[in-house]
C-alpha cells in the first residue's frame, strides 16, 4: 500500500537499494509520456535519469511507466506525485508544478541518480507512496553577486541547475558595482570595455587588506545573457536584473567620468566597502540609465528590474555647488531626497514600459511607486515599513539570509565576515514579520539568500558558502511555518549525498576542509550585538 510523505521539499529515499514489494524500479525498458504543453519538461526528466541510469527512456505517445501531466484542480506550481509498483504519475496545476514534482522523484531515487554517468550496480527504486505539495511563497530566491568576482557563463548555469534542484525559482543577478560592470550594453560600450575589468582586487576584509596584483574581469554579451534567461526559464527561474544606482557605480563611472561628480578619470574600484563616488543628479545622467535599463528590459523579460538604491553615501552631493543648485531647481530640501528623486525618474521610466522597479529597503527613504518592490535585507525593518505602505516586499535579511556570512565561530572558517550565520539560523528564518496584519503580509512576496562574492573568488567557494544552507532557505521558502530543526537535519543529511553526488563542495558540519580554509587572510568578525546596534542605526529613518 502506497504511504503518504509529509509535503517537504527534500524527501526521503529508500533507505536500502534493494526493492521493496511495493517499490518501483526503473529498468532499460521504462518509458515516459508527456500530456499537452509538457515535452519540454519530459525532455528535461529524460536528461535528468539517462546519464546515471544508462536507459534510453523514450518518449512513448500511449500508455508510460512515467507519466506527466496537468490537472487543472492543482495550483499553480502545485504538484502530485504518486509512485506504485506499476508506475509513476507526475501531475501538476502548470508546467512548473510537474516540474517540481519531477525534481521529488529524483529525491526519491538512489543518490547516485545525480551523478553524471552509469553508477554501475545500482537499483533505481522508488519507495510507493503519495505526495501532494504546494509552495508557500512565490517568490524563492537567490541573490549571486558576478560583480565583484565574475563568474563564469557556464558556472551561472550550474548554479541554476542547483537551484532548480531546490525548487528556487527566481535569481537575482546582481551584474554591476564599484568593482566590475558584467552586462553588454551596445549603446555604451565602454561600460564593459573598461568597467568589466579591474587591475586588481583586496584579499580579505578591512582597510589594511592586501591586494593581490592580479587583474580580474569578464563580462556577460547580450547574447550570453539571453542563453542564460532562456536557461532559467526552462528550469522556471526567472531572472531578476540589478544594475546599480546611484552608489555603488565606480565601473561605470571609469568608463565614462562625465557621468561622476568629479569628472576625473578614475579606476574600477579595486576595495571592498562603500565607495563615496556617486553619480550626478544631472538629466543627462539620467537619461543615460534610463538607455541602459531599455537595454536591459529587452534583454530581461521578467516582471521586475533591479535598480539598486542601496549604501549610496551623500557626501558628494552634500559638498558639490552644482547638486546644492539642482536640490534648488528640483525643490528638494535635503540630499537623501536627490537619491529618491533619482531612483524616481527610473521608476517612472520602468514603470511605463510595464515593469516593477525593484530595489533595497534604502529606496523606502523617499516615496516611491505604489508598484515598486522592496528588498528588506537591514534586518525586517524594511519588510514591516513596506507592507505598511502597500509595497510588495522580497525578504533578505543579513542576518539570516547572506551566505557571504561566515558559517560558524571556528577560527578556521575562510575570510570570516560579521556574524557567524549556521545552517540552523538560516532554517529559523521566517519571511512574515509577525507585526504585519493579514492584509499587510499578502504583500510579503517570498524571500531569497544573497551570496555577496567580495571573497568568493571561485566556484569552489561558492559551493562551501552557499551549501548546504540555501537548501535550509529552499525549505523554508517552500514550506508551512510549522517547521522541525530535528527531523530538517535528518533529512539533510540524506540530501548531503545527494550534493555529493553532484560534484557540490558543500560545508562539512564540523567545519571545512583543510583547502576550504584561507589561513592568514584577514577577515571582519563582528558579534550579533555590535551588528545589530549597526542595523538599528542605519534603519532609524524608515521605522513605521
Amino acid at each position: 500500500m502506497p504511504h503518504a510523505i509529509p509535503a517537504l521539499p527534500f524527501l526521503p529515499r529508500p533507505l536500502t537499494s534493494a526493492a521493496a514489494p511495493g517499490d518501483y524500479v526503473l529498468t532499460a525498458a521504462t518509458t515516459l509520456s508527456a500530456g499537452p504543453g509538457l515535452d519540454q519538461v519530459a525532455l528535461w526528466l529524460q536528461g535528468a535519469l539517462r546519464p546515471a541510469t544508462g536507459f534510453a527512456l523514450p518518449l512513448d505517445a500511449g500508455t508510460a511507466d512515467i507519466a506527466l501531466s496537468l490537472d487543472p484542480a492543482l495550483a499553480p506550481e502545485a504538484y502530485r506525485l504518486e509512485v506504485t509498483p506499476t508506475g509513476v504519475q507526475l501531475a501538476g496545476g502548470d508546467a512548473a508544478g510537474v516540474f517540481y514534482a519531477c525534481q521529488s522523484f529524483l529525491q526519491l531515487l538512489p543518490a547516485q541518480i545525480f551523478r553524471a554517468a552509469p553508477a554501475a550496480g545500482t537499483r533505481w527504486s522508488a519507495a510507493a507512496c503519495t505526495v501532494a505539495d504546494a509552495p508557500r511563497f512565490g517568490w524563492r530566491g537567490a541573490m549571486l553577486d558576478v560583480a565583484r568576482h565574475f563568474l563564469p557563463k557556464r558556472e551561472v548555469f550550474r548554479f541554476i541547475d542547483l537551484m532548480a534542484g531546490h525548487k528556487l525559482n527566481t535569481l537575482h543577478l546582481h551584474l554591476t558595482d564599484d568593482q566590475g560592470w558584467r552586462v553588454e550594453i551596445l549603446r555604451y560600450p565602454r561600460l564593459t570595455g573598461v568597467g568589466a575589468w579591474r587591475r586588481e582586487t583586496q584579499v580579505g576584509a578591512g582597510a589594511d587588506a592586501p591586494s593581490d596584483g592580479r587583474p580580474h574581469g569578464g563580462f556577460y554579451t547580450q547574447d550570453d545573457i539571453r542563453e542564460i534567461v532562456a536557461y532559467a526559464a526552462a528550469r522556471f527561474i526567472t531572472v531578476v536584473p540589478e544594475i546599480e544606482t546611484p552608489g555603488h557605480v565606480q565601473a561605470a563611472l571609469a568608463a565614462y567620468p562625465e557621468l561622476g561628480m568629479t569628472g576625473e578619470q578614475l579606476d574600477v574600484f579595486t576595495r571592498w566597502g562603500i565607495n563615496y563616488n556617486v553619480l550626478n543628479v544631472e538629466e543627462s545622467t539620467v537619461e543615460f540609465f534610463r538607455n541602459v535599463f531599455d537595454e536591459v528590459m529587452d534583454l530581461f523579460p521578467g516582471t521586475y528590474i533591479g535598480v539598486g538604491g542601496d549604501e549610496c553615501p551623500r557626501d558628494q552631493w552634500r559638498a558639490d555647488a552644482r547638486s546644492q543648485e539642482r536640490m534648488a531647481e528640483l525643490g528638494l530640501g535635503r540630499e537623501e531626497e536627490l537619491q529618491s528623486w533619482f531612483i524616481g525618474q527610473l521608476d517612472h521610466h520602468i514603470s511605463a514600459r510595464g515593469r516593477r522597479v525593484f530595489g533595497w529597503d534604502e529606496i523606502l527613504e523617499g516615496e516611491l511607486a505604489p508598484t515598486a518592490t522592496v528588498a528588506s535585507w537591514r534586518g525586517m525593518t524594511g519588510a514591516v515599513a513596506a507592507a505598511r505602505r502597500g509595497h510588495d516586499v522580497v525578504c533578505c535579511p543579513d542576518d539570516l539570509a547572506y551566505l557571504d556570512y561566515r558559517q560558524s565561530e571556528l577560527a578556521t572558517e575562510p575570510i570570516p565576515v560579521s556574524i557567524a550565520l549556521g545552517v540552523e539560523d538560516v532554517y529559523g528564518f521566517e519571511p512574515v514579520p509577525a507585526e504585519l496584519d493579514a492584509a499587510q503580509a499578502r504583500h510579503i512576496l517570498g524571500g531569497q539568500a544573497n551570496i555577496w562574492t567580495e571573497h568568493i573568488d571561485s566556484p569552489r567557494t561558492l559551493d562551501y558558502m552557499a551549501f548546504p544552507r540555501l537548501a535550509a532557505m529552499a525549505e523554508v521558502l517552500w514550506s508551512s511555518p510549522a517547521r522541525d530543526w530535528e527531523d530538517f537535519k535528518a533529512r539533510l543529511g540524506t540530501h548531503l549525498a545527494r550534493l555529493e553526488a553532484a560534484g557540490v563542495e558543500y560545508r562539512r558540519a564540523d567545519g571545512p576542509l583543510p583547502w576550504q580554509q584561507r589561513p592568514g587572510v584577514p577577515g571582519r568578525p563582528e558579534t550579533p550585538q555590535a551588528r545589530a546596534a549597526h542595523i538599528a542605526a542605519l534603519v532609524a529613518s524608515i521605522e513605521g
